[in-house]
């Protein structure tokens, strides 16, 4: 799949997500004083969601372009826990019947949010891959409509909101930092600017413990990589065979930049000191920034605050 495929698919997203979604605000960088060279940037504040994260834009998009038929038999869907809080989120406000598959890894907390959105929650397995190979069997068994986290091209421009917003909030932006897992929010927000803004970098940022599509990228191919335990819990893991997202990276994505842990706990303290819900894929993108900012000390660079639900064993290091 191309962009040109992608694109009329994030105007038709534009037009009905906000009935579920709402535009979260760009604001100025406050100044970090450890950095000698930066220059003027914004933060865009997607973890104010209603879910806390920017999440419930592709899941919002995906159920909005479901057939009558296909809503009524119910959605399922597997997750880490944001994307399965948007679905289950969207699902609520639009009378769908959602289930989310999650491994044993995902917290309480997590579970409790989404059931609490009123999805029913099932924990299979050890791994994020488990619980996802078991929702596609239970989906394709029962014939309900699987909402993929990032594979999806309805997933990916309701991600691409994002940009839609961001070219009426800073037209003129050079640059922008996205924290990557899979590569859905990257993808729609680089389509829409690839398009409509070409001069605007779009950057990756990775923790160095999991870089999965980051080295899919460099090899040209999509292949499977050694991880480590990472604060970005939320861009943790595999990249699906075949998946979308590979080719509009390619297509979209000027750079990438990787952090290590201990830049990505700074980024989220810094954060969290500006009175910033944060999570560690929001660090990820932050500390990119901070590592990256004397390139951009003349141009206008955003930082995607992608969301803001740290598990509660990382809340606690944010203290």
């Amino acid at each position: 799949m191309l962009t040109r495929d992608v694109l009329p698919l994030i105007r038709e997203a534009a037009n009905r997500v906000y009935s579920v979604v709402h535009e979260t605000p760009l604001v100025p960088l406050p100044h970090n004083t450890q950095l000698s060279n930066s220059g003027i940037a914004y933060a865009k504040l997607e973890q104010l969601q209603t879910t806390g994260s920017f999440k419930l834009r592709g899941a919002a998009n995906k159920l909005m372009s479901l057939t009558p038929q296909q809503a009524a038999a119910g959605v399922i869907t597997s997750s880490t826990g944001n994307h399965g809080l948007g679905v289950a989120a969207a699902a609520k406000v639009l009378g769908i019947d959602a289930e989310v598959f999650l491994s044993a890894q995902v917290t309480r907390a997590k579970q409790d949010k989404i059931r609490g959105q009123g999805a029913r929650v099932r924990v299979v397995g050890d791994d994020p891959l488990a619980a996802e190979v078991a929702a596609r069997e239970a989906a394709a068994q029962t014939g309900r409509s699987y909402v993929s986290p990032y594979n999806d091209p309805y997933v990916v421009a309701g991600q691409g909101t994002v940009a839609v917003e961001l070219l009426r909030q800073l037209p003129d932006m050079d640059a922008i930092f996205v924290a990557t897992g899979g590569g859905g929010l990257i993808s729609g927000i680089g389509t829409l600017l690839h398009h409509m803004a070409p001069r605007a970098e779009v950057i990756g940022c990775w923790p160095e413990n999991s870089t999965v599509l980051y080295q899919s990228l460099q090899a040209g191919r999509i292949i499977e990589a050694p991880e480590s335990a990472t604060l970005s819990e939320s861009t943790a893991g595999g990249v699906e065979a075949g998946s979308i997202t590979f080719g509009l990276c390619r297509e979209v994505m000027h750079h990438g930049v990787l952090v290590t842990e201990d830049e990505i706990l700074s980024a989220m303290r810094w954060g969290y000191a500006q009175g910033w819900a944060m999570e560690g894929a929001s660090g990820v993108a932050l500390a990119a920034y901070f590592k990256e900012a004397a390139r951009y000390a003349d141009r206008k660079a955003v930082v995607l605050i992608c969301g803001g639900n740290p598990s509660p064993a990382i809340r606690d290091l944010l203290m």
